[in-house]
């Protein structure tokens, strides 16, 4: 079954620990962006306000990190309660993220944009815990799924299972009804659902998603 990374991105962010709490039996961990309004124009969370998310669940805080300058934020966010920090691929020297992460004793994940080549993150894969592969264009929400998704995700996939790795696949992105399907049916781990779980009721959606 598909697991759920949940974005509190479309969370009604006034009643957050409420929303949190809602959705917290019907998900595996909560996945947050970090936007400075530097690297892309809106801005998005920030460590005092998951400090405060974090006194509402024990679920896993995974930190998507699309800013101007993601190491300085690692350690800000690992003492607001961070489990997994996940960052784009040419954002940073991966090396050093691998590392940096590795010394804190949190999970290390990268995320590919619709027009990188999956071949770029092939030598790192035996060291990162998680491969977030975009469904959209970064920083844009409500638009549906590249048609390039399912092949890519087959083809990490496929890179994975050759080299008998346990990195999860998630997928970040046009979640929508009609794209969940072919997401699971080309072998992702993860989604990270939005407007899909906070927009409908949390427990009907779950049960779709067992029944794929």
């Amino acid at each position: 079954m598909l697991k759920c990374a949940t974005s509190l991105w479309n969370a009604d962010l006034a009643n957050l620990g409420a929303e949190i709490r809602r959705v917290e039996p019907y998900t595996e961990r909560f996945h947050i962006d970090v936007i400075d309004g530097h690297k892309y124009p809106i801005l998005l969370f920030f460590p005092d306000l998951v400090k405060a998310a974090r006194k509402h669940t024990t679920l896993p805080f995974e930190i998507h990190l699309m800013t101007t300058d993601p190491m300085r934020w690692v350690e800000p966010f690992c003492d607001a309660g961070a489990d997994r920090l996940l960052v784009g691929f040419g954002d940073v020297e991966i090396e050093q993220w691998i590392a940096e992460l590795r010394k804190r004793k949190k999970a290390a994940g990268v995320a590919m944009q619709i027009h990188q080549p999956l071949s770029l993150i092939d030598p790192y894969l035996d060291r990162i815990d998680m491969l977030t592969i975009f469904g959209t264009q970064v920083g844009i929400k409500g638009v549906d799924m590249d048609p390039s998704t399912p092949r890519r995700i087959r083809e990490a996939r496929d890179l994975i299972d050759s080299r008998k790795l346990k990195v999860e696949i998630e997928v970040d992105g046009g979640i929508r009804r009609h794209t969940v399907p072919l997401m699971h049916a080309a072998g992702a781990d993860y989604i990270v659902p939005g407007s899909l779980m906070f927009g409908e009721d949390p427990a009907t959606m779950r049960q779709w998603l067992a029944s794929l």
